[in-house]
């Protein structure tokens, strides 16, 4: 498994490649993607990271694989 550097790292990742080829996606992120306040959840660990970043790359999937037979329908 990563470590949370490398989780975190993606995240940041995924959250810019979404915000900046698919804006439509963006808006419907439910916290700012760009950074997750401790303070507001002091419990967080690296297997809450994993889970946030599998959800991202879902959602991204489902939005492409939806949008893709929109396209092709």
């Amino acid at each position: 498994m990563k470590n949370l550097q490398e989780i975190l790292v993606k995240i940041t990742q995924l959250t810019q490649t979404i915000e900046t080829q698919y804006p439509e996606l963006y808006q419907f992120l439910d916290e700012d993607p760009i950074t997750i306040s401790t303070k507001l959840h002091p419990k967080l660990n690296k297997h809450d990271f994993q889970e946030y970043l599998e959800s991202l790359n879902q959602l991204l999937e489902h939005h492409i694989e939806t949008h893709k037979k929109n396209q092709n329908g």
